[in-house]
């Protein structure tokens, strides 16, 4: 059973997975909304904008760049480069860890969005019905359709169709109700948080390296967020990861301690004196990584019309979350299980 052009359909989550399967499916003429509960599009690809920093100054504080291994995902980004919201980051990435600094002699072609991560769904929320700024409450059915309303009670319309593009365990509580099968698959994925710390430096620091992934202390990743391209390259900016581990026990930890932290282990791990940034802050992504991602593209019931999808259903990589995309809106349009 096929999908009519003529039937509405709302998608949770304006992140790269909810725009590309709402972008598939407007191209074939079906009416699409998207909500998202944030300020802007783009999820863990999101781009903190700092004015206070300088006209344009921002930080990539998720996801930090992609790569390429489908045909698929290569012919998007082919498309993406030309458009000008893509472009290869050529920074040296290293790694350190007990030993000290290591480099890899396999070269990895790296990705970022431009002019900041969130480049691309931005791009692709401008042809779309995006509603920003709405939390929705977990879905009903009305009797003849599934009828959506934000978490103040306020109705957000009638829908054929609703597909969910959130993280795992915040799509078991919104589909707990109208689609059980999908949230208990939804339920099995256990999400790990992230403290992301941003920091600002008005002189450059002396590091002769554009990123590392740190495989000691309570990090995980560091990179000089100014050396991608497209970004204003002063003032010097850093965002710093901490590890899983570290951030599942301190879940709930002061920002600003977590910053002070994070900062001091920053320090270390680069072997730098310490300094005080020019500004600073700290978010918590509390989904950012699925602890063991379904292999599954997609979930989605054809006769429920309700579906899923995301990097978790796909393995946990910005590609993956296209081709979870890409995949739901070929389930939805062929009307296969």
């Amino acid at each position: 059973m096929t999908v009519s052009a003529e039937r509405r359909i709302a998608i949770i989550g304006a992140g790269m997975s909810g725009l590309i399967c709402a972008e598939a499916l407007q191209s074939e003429g079906c009416r699409v909304v998207v909500f998202d509960k944030a300020r802007g599009p783009g999820g863990r690809m999101s781009t903190r904008r700092v004015p206070e920093l300088g006209e344009g100054v921002g930080f990539d504080h998720g996801a930090q760049y992609f790569t390429v291994r489908s045909p698929t995902f290569a012919e998007a980004v082919e498309h993406w480069v030309h458009e000008g919201i893509t472009a290869p980051w050529d920074g040296d990435v290293v790694a350190i860890g007990p030993e000290g600094i290591t480099r890899s002699e396999r070269h990895t072609v790296r990705y970022v969005g431009v002019p900041g991560m969130n480049g691309i769904c931005r791009r692709l929320a401008r042809s779309l019905d995006v509603r920003f700024g709405v939390r929705v409450a977990p879905v009903e059915h009305d009797g003849s359709g599934w009828a959506l309303e934000d978490d103040q009670g306020q109705p957000l319309g009638g829908y054929d169709l609703v597909l969910c593009t959130a993280p795992a365990e915040q799509t078991a509580v919104l589909l707990g109700a109208a689609a059980p099968e999908i949230a208990r698959a939804a339920e099995g994925v256990a999400m790990q948080p992230c403290w992301a710390v941003l920091a600002s430096f008005d002189d450059r620091l002396a590091v002769h390296f554009d990123a590392a992934f740190v495989n000691r202390g309570p990090l995980s990743w560091v990179a000089r967020t100014s050396s991608k391209p497209a970004r204003n390259s002063s003032p010097d900016r850093w965002v710093l990861h901490a590890g899983a581990e570290w951030s599942t026990a301190h879940l709930e930890a002061d920002a600003a301690d977590v910053s002070r932290l994070l900062l001091t282990a920053f320090h270390e791990a680069l072997d730098l004196p310490p300094r005080d940034p020019t500004w600073h802050t700290a978010h918590r992504w509390r989904f950012a990584i699925a602890d063991a991602p379904l292999d599954a593209e997609v979930l989605y019931d054809p006769t429920l019309r309700v579906g899923a999808a995301g990097d978790w259903t796909h393995g946990n990589r910005v590609e993956g979350a296209f081709l979870s995309g890409v995949a739901l809106a070929r389930r939805v349009l062929e009307g296969t299980s």
